[in-house]
């Protein structure tokens, strides 16, 4: 009797399945997005740091192509400009008996721009065209090297003693590999009012598993790699939907 209602139960959750799965769609959206980066990089030695602040933009494209279950399923596409980099901890005031509250702190802080694109596979539950949905999106990221600049206030030859950072090596060397990768994973929330378009806010981490420096056991640093954090405002306008 337990297996007779187990089958019984099992084939009918099958076909209430079979009547949900697979609801196809051919919804295209287009739009911009905008936000903020917090970032580091990943070194071996260390190097102590703050979070390096900058922006991101650039355009984003959607392509939802079914429903499956309560859950809608899209590829997500964007072509973005992203400031990274690092923020040295200079100073060690615990060993520094000198340094006063008036004492301008020495600073070394590195905007490395990228142009990136990242492909997302996005899963969201919820409204789907009209009212609030939540999402979550994962995938690979790509990323080219465009521009090196520093902000710092002090001389290379002529640097403070109490250093958090006892690593000098990395002050004369450029980025050597201009190619970056890595794996990109978030999640947030989108609403959408008819005729009017798709408002997302959303959080995103990357972890890059490229080096922006050689890592031959001959080089200085073995590892290089970038963490990165994005919060980001994005609007998308339809130019295919699928009418219910």
């Amino acid at each position: 009797m337990r297996r007779l209602l187990f089958l019984l139960f099992a084939m009918a959750a099958w076909a209430g399945a079979g009547a949900q799965i697979g609801e196809h769609r051919t919804d295209l959206a287009v739009g911009v997005n905008g936000g903020y980066s917090l970032s580091n990089i990943r070194f071996l030695p260390k190097i102590t740091q703050n979070y390096h602040t900058g922006i991101t933009g650039g355009l984003t494209i959607r392509y939802t192509c079914e429903k499956y279950f309560n859950s809608i399923c899209a590829i997500q596409a964007e072509v973005n400009i992203n400031q990274m980099g690092w923020n040295e901890k200079i100073l060690d005031a615990d060993k520094n008996p000198v340094m006063h509250d008036d004492t301008e702190q020495e600073r070394y802080d590195r905007t490395l721009t990228y142009l990136q694109v990242p492909i997302f596979a996005r899963m969201g539950w919820g409204r789907e065209k009209k009212g609030l949905q939540f999402f979550i999106q994962a995938g690979p990221q790509i990323g080219f090297f465009r521009t090196d600049k520093v902000d710092t206030n002090f001389n290379y030859n002529n640097m403070n003693p109490y250093r958090a950072n006892p690593v000098i090596q990395q002050y004369d060397m450029e980025v050597e590999n201009k190619f970056d990768f890595g794996i990109a994973a978030g999640g947030g929330v989108e609403y959408s009012v008819p005729k009017l378009g798709h408002l997302l806010l959303d959080a995103r981490y990357y972890y890059g598993l490229g080096n922006i420096y050689h890592d031959s056991k001959r080089d200085f640093f073995a590892t290089s790699n970038f963490g990165n954090i994005v919060i980001k405002l994005t609007y998308l306008f339809d130019i295919i939907n699928t009418k219910n």
